[in-house]
This record gives structure tokens, sequence and C-alpha cells, in this order.
């Protein structure tokens, strides 16, 4: 009877085995059908939409770094200067910066990216002085990829990405001058400046430096910015308070009004950085990675430089003491993210979080030109103390992944140091006196500084809204006579 059964049993199982391999046969040959027919329908889609020349990855990263760069400018930086400044003038210091986002995309498409990283319009003896000032449509919406510079570089990805990629950081150079000419310059003014300044400053010198220009032929380097957006920004800003002039002798000192704004701000600059020194190796690279975690590195150890420092001369740590250490941190290993390693990354935090302070607290009022946010020291002084020590500290062993014959003074090459101060000296000189210039010019048809009136009423008389219900004199002034007349009732009871 057992036997019986156990036949019976193992009939059945060879049975449903049988069964279940033509079904398992049946099912592949369904599976196998279906990819051939995926392959056969995919077979056209990567020609048009992902042809062999694009990395997936590198564009996937590429747009996401643009977009944190872009928010570093919006909210990041409207919130930080509104923050630093006096509350009256919250929505002016967040509009100049809103207005210069918007502006310079427009003038970027009709002309700036091709002027700054075009096909040469003008060369010398093979150095590439200008880029071609063209609308940046050719080729935009044909996917095709990214050729730029003098030296005809490709990259894998898009034009239309590298063209956004690019975008944002012109944006965010005049964004952050606007800091040298807050609570003052008349925004009727600032309209006209910004998509010129981007125009005739950033996008030479991006040029020069950035596509391979006369600068970068000369043998100066500058990874992501340090003197293509910082030096631009913190020469211009010194140039324009000049131009401008200062603020109303009442108004002249730093007064915060919300340290919550500044900090918010602060966080989003700094961790939006990843992406602006890591998008610009232009892909999915391993110096991207060195540029990010440098980035951070040189960044802390900055911050926790200017705190000691304040605490050294002033007392006690503050947070717009660390908050500024940060920035010049994160301004001054911008030109060297991508060369060097992370001792010496520390060593550049150290110096980015000493000498700019020196230069905001000792230099500027030496200066007597009414910096409003100290912009000059934090960003064009850390942005030079970045490109020189840059010189120095180029190491052979990260340089090698981006470019293999960039050393600096300590491996040899002592050379480095000088060409790195020349590219300096031209950015400083040719930013200043084209920024100079062209505001003077625009004075003639429009007034640089808001009426008086204006400035002490702030952001009502300048856009018609404020910030807080109290920053209107108005409102103050009655506002304080309902307490004045609640006090005499106290006193009459």
């Amino acid at each position: 009877m057992i036997k019986k059964y156990v036949i019976v049993v193992g009939l059945f199982s060879i049975l449903l085995g049988l069964t279940a391999l033509g079904a398992t046969n049946s099912s592949l040959e369904q599976l196998n059908s279906t990819v051939t027919a995926l392959e056969n329908h995919t077979a056209d889609y990567p020609s048009v939409a992902v042809p062999s020349w694009l990395d997936t990855g590198s564009n996937a990263w590429m747009l996401t770094a643009a977009t944190f760069v872009g928010l570093q400018s919006v909210p990041g930086v409207a919130l930080y200067y509104a923050g630093l400044t006096k509350k009256k003038y919250a929505i002016n210091s967040a509009m100049m910066v809103f207005y210069a986002f918007a502006a310079v995309l427009v003038i970027w498409m009709i002309a700036g990216y091709n002027f700054g990283f075009g096909k040469p319009l003008l060369e010398i003896n093979g150095y590439g002085i200008l880029g071609s000032p063209t609308p940046a449509t050719a080729g935009l919406y044909e996917g095709s990829q990214t050729i730029y510079g003098p030296g005809n570089t490709p990259l894998d990805i898009p034009t239309s990405t590298y063209i956004f990629f690019q975008f944002v950081f012109a944006a965010i150079t005049p964004v952050l001058l606007a800091g040298g000419v807050l609570e003052r310059m008349n925004f009727k003014a600032w309209m006209v400046f910004v998509p010129l300044w981007s125009l005739l400053v950033y996008s030479p010198v991006a040029y020069w430096l950035f596509a391979g220009g006369w600068l970068n032929q000369l043998g100066a380097v500058d990874f992501s910015g340090g003197y293509v957006i910082h030096v631009d920004a913190g020469v211009g800003a010194l140039a324009a308070a000049l131009a401008v002039g200062p603020r109303l002798a009442s108004e002249r000192k730093l007064e915060a009004h919300s340290l919550p704004l500044l900090l918010a701000g602060a966080g989003l600059i700094w961790l939006g950085w990843d992406g602006f020194n890591g998008g610009d190796p232009g892909g999915s690279t391993i110096d991207a990675a060195i540029a990010v975690l440098n980035t951070n590195v040189a960044t802390a150890v900055s911050a926790i430089t200017w705190m000691l420092m304040d605490m050294k001369f002033f007392g006690k740590p503050s947070l717009i003491g660390a908050t500024s250490g940060a920035i010049t941190g994160l301004v001054a290993i911008t030109p060297a993210a991508g060369y060097v390693n992370g001792i010496y990354a520390m060593l550049i935090g150290i110096a980015s979080g000493s000498l700019p302070w020196l230069a905001l607290y000792k230099l500027e009022p030496k200066l007597n030109i009414d910096d409003s946010l100290g912009v000059f020291s934090t960003h064009g002084i850390a942005g030079i103390v970045g490109g020189i020590l840059t010189g120095v500290f180029a190491d052979p062993n990260v340089t090698k992944y981006v470019d293999p014959t960039l050393v600096g003074a300590l491996y040899g090459n002592v050379a480095q140091i000088g060409i790195q101060a020349l590219g300096a000296l031209v950015v400083f000189v040719y930013d200043f006196a084209v920024t100079y210039g062209l505001l003077k010019a625009i004075g003639l048809f429009i007034p640089l500084r808001a009426p008086p009136e204006a400035l002490k009423e702030g952001d009502y008389a300048i856009h018609g809204e404020v910030a807080y219900v109290e920053t209107n004199g108005r409102i103050v002034e009655k506002a304080e006579e309902k307490v004045e007349e609640k006090a005499k009732k106290r006193e009459e009871g």
C-alpha cells in the first residue's frame, strides 16, 4: 500500500514538474520576446535623446549642481543679506538680489554666455581675448554637445545644461556685489547696472580663466571661481561703493536685524557650495568628489578660525562672525578645491578665517569706503588669498585628475605663485576700472543714490511694501503715540 502511495506521489510530482517546466519555458519565451521588443523600441531613442557622447550621470549631476548654486542666490544670499541689513531695508536688499538673478539670465541668453564661452571674437598671437557676444541659441534645442572656449573643449553634457550651469555662476556674482551698496543705491540705477556689468565685466573675465582664454593660457588657474566670481564681486563692490558714495552718517553701523534669517541664508550658501565646486569638473568625476570634501573642510576650519579671532579681539564669538568665517572659507577654497589635498584645505581655511578678518576690521576702515556688508574683504580678499595659495599648494597627486601639468610651489613650481598673482592683479584692475566707469556713466542719466527721504523711510518709500509692519515710519509713530497715551492714563489713574 505504501509503495503504491509513493509511486502515485512520484508520478504526480514528475507530471507537476513537467507542467511547470513547460510554463517556465513559455514564460522565458515571453520574456525574451518582451526584451527584444524593448530593444527594438529603444534602438532609435538613444540616438535622439541620449546620443553616444552623452553621459547621463554627469548630466544629472550638473543639472543638480546648477540648482544648488541657484539656491545659493535665491533664497540663500537674499536671506543672508536681508538678515544682515537694517529691518527697514530687508525688502530692498532681497529685491536687489532677486532682480539681479533674473536680469543676468536674460543678458546671458542674449549675449553673455557666448561672450564668455563662445568662439573667439578677438585673439592676439593665439591668445583668446574675447568671445563672441551672440545669442546662446545656436544648437541649444538641437541637443548639441557642449563645446566651449578658444580650445573647442568638449564635455559629455548638452549645451543647454552647460549654459544653465554657467548662468548661475554669472548670476551670483552681481548678487554678491550688491552687498557693497545696500542701504543707499537707487534701485533704478541698479536695474541698468546689473546686465551691463555682467556683460562687460563678468563675461570677459570668465573667458580669460574659465573658457581657456589668455590668462589660462599663461598658466593661471581658477578651479571654480575664486577670481572670476569672488574677486570680481569683491572688487566690484569696492568700486561701486566708491562711485555711489557712503550711506547716511547715522546708518553706517552694521545692524543685523534678524540672525535667524542670516543663519538660514548662510546654511543654504554653505551646502549649496557643494554644487558650486563639485560641479566645476563638468561631470561625476573623482576631482568633483575631492572638491566637495575640500570645500567643507576648509569652510569648517575657517569658521572656527574667525570665531577665535572674534574671541581674541572682541572677547566673544558671534553668529555673524561664524557665518562670515564660513563664507570666507568657501570663497578661499573655491580656486583650489580640485587642486589641493585635505591638509592644504585646512591651511587655506586658517588663512581665510584670519586674513579677511584683518582686512575687514583693520584695512577697510582705513580706506574710508563704505562697503555696507564688507564684500571686498569677505569675497575679494578671500578670493585673492585662495588664488595665491593655489599656486603654493597645488598637489600633483590631486591635480592629475583634472590638470596633470599643474604643480604648486611646494612641489617645485615656484613660478605658479607669480602667475596666480598676475591673474589676481589683472582681474582687480580691470574689474575696478570698468565698474567705476560704468557707474559714473549711468550716473549721468540716473541718480546712483536713492533720495534722502527714501533712505530715511526705507522699503516702503522704495518698493511700497515692508517686511515688518513696524518698519513703516508712520505706523511706528502711531504706535509710539498709543504707548504714550497708555502711559499717561496709567499715571492719571
